[in-house]
Formats: structure tokens, C-alpha cells, sequence
């Protein structure tokens, strides 16, 4: 396996650090593409349409996931948030490889369509670890950190239903592994490893 015409759905609870792996995947493995998803929600100042999202009216979008046209959809609080069948095909025609950032929820829909898509669940070493990054971002009451500890409990169980586990304890660590999966050496982080076990125990006891 590599990374041409494979499509990699990749899932964590808040706080693992997904997000700045990802942007770090990108920069190294050139051949991807990042799949832009569809919203509802207002376009915020310093975004750019069809570079952070596809902005569309509530009406568009719906009539767009009435006609199939989503590999996967949500709603999201008040917003629908949903990624395109048609680009991610595109992409995957022209050889590429293709990420999308989705929660565990999305990736679901997007195994079921596309079984042969590659999922990747990034884990945060510790619970504790994960309390003190969402309480580093400094923007968050103790009620919203206390919520997002427990969505993100919620989250990790769903773990097994993911191909390949990365736990991010250390960065350059973490995105090796990710890189290594991408280019179809990644049997070390498979999720059915005997020594992830403990660590999920730990996170989710």
C-alpha cells in the first residue's frame, strides 16, 4: 500500500493534537490533498472559500445530501458540516492520496461507503496529558474543559473501529508513524496491537 488513490480518514478526541499532525503530514508527504468540507456556518474574517470550506446556504446544503451527494455529513451544534463524494473521487482519479479530518461519527459513514479507506485514530498518551493541553489553550471556562474531557472519553471508545492507532506522547514520533501508515509501513501502529490494550485502559478507566 501507499499513499496514491488511497483515501486516509483521520479521527481524534480534542486536546491529541490531530490538527497540527495533520498540517505536519502535508508538509511531508507532498502528494496529498486535503479534502475542504461543505458548511452552513458563517464565514469567519481571514477564511477563504473553498480553501478553509465551501460556504453554502442551509437550503444548498440539504438539497446537496438529499441527492447523495456526501460521503458523510453531521450536524454540528447549529451548523451541517459534510465532505463532497464527488472531490474526494476527483483527487483520488488524479493519483492522489487524500485526507480527511473528521470526527469518529464521519469516519463511520465513510467506511461504510468507501471500505477500502484507511482510518487513523490519534490518542493522547494519558488522561492527564489530555486535561493539561485543553487546559493550556487558556480560552476555555472549567465547564466547557470539563465537557470537552468528557466528549473526548466519549470519543476514545471508539477507538478499534479504526485501523491503525498513532498515540501522540511525543510529536516527531507520532507524525513517523503517520508518514510510516501513508506509505504502507505501518504495522506498528495497528490498532489490534497487544500493547495498545493497557494504554486504552488507562485512558478510558
Amino acid at each position: 500500500m501507499n499513499a496514491r488513490n488511497r483515501l486516509f480518514v483521520i479521527s481524534a478526541p480534542s486536546g491529541a493534537g490531530k490538527t497540527s499532525l495533520v498540517r505536519a503530514l502535508m508538509e511531508k508527504e507532498p502528494q496529498l490533498r486535503f479534502s475542504v468540507s461543505y458548511t452552513t456556518r458563517p464565514q469567519r474574517p481571514g477564511e477563504h472559500h473553498g480553501q478553509h470550506y465551501f460556504f453554502v446556504a442551509p437550503e444548498d446544503f440539504e438539497r446537496m445530501a438529499a441527492h447523495g451527494a456526501f460521503l458523510e455529513h453531521a450536524r454540528v451544534f447549529d451548523n451541517h458540516y459534510g465532505t463532497a463524494r464527488a472531490q474526494v473521487e476527483a483527487l483520488l482519479a488524479e493519483g492522489h492520496g487524500v485526507v480527511l479530518e473528521i470526527d469518529w461519527q464521519g469516519a463511520r459513514q465513510v467506511r461504510a461507503a468507501m471500505p477500502e479507506s484507511v482510518g487513523i485514530f490519534i490518542l493522547p498518551p494519558s488522561r492527564a496529558e489530555l486535561e493539561r493541553r485543553l487546559r493550556g489553550r487558556a480560552t476555555d471556562s472549567e465547564t466547557v474543559i470539563r465537557r470537552r474531557l468528557a466528549d473526548a472519553a466519549a470519543d476514545m471508545s471508539h477507538w478499534s473501529e479504526f485501523d491503525f492507532v498513532v498515540v501522540n506522547d511525543d510529536f516527531a514520533t507520532a507524525l513517523q508513524a503517520l508518514v510510516d501508515i501513508v506509505r504502507g509501513r505501518g504495522e506498528a501502529s495497528r490498532s489490534d496491537r497487544p500493547e495498545l490494550a493497557p494504554v486504552v485502559a488507562a485512558l478510558l478507566a
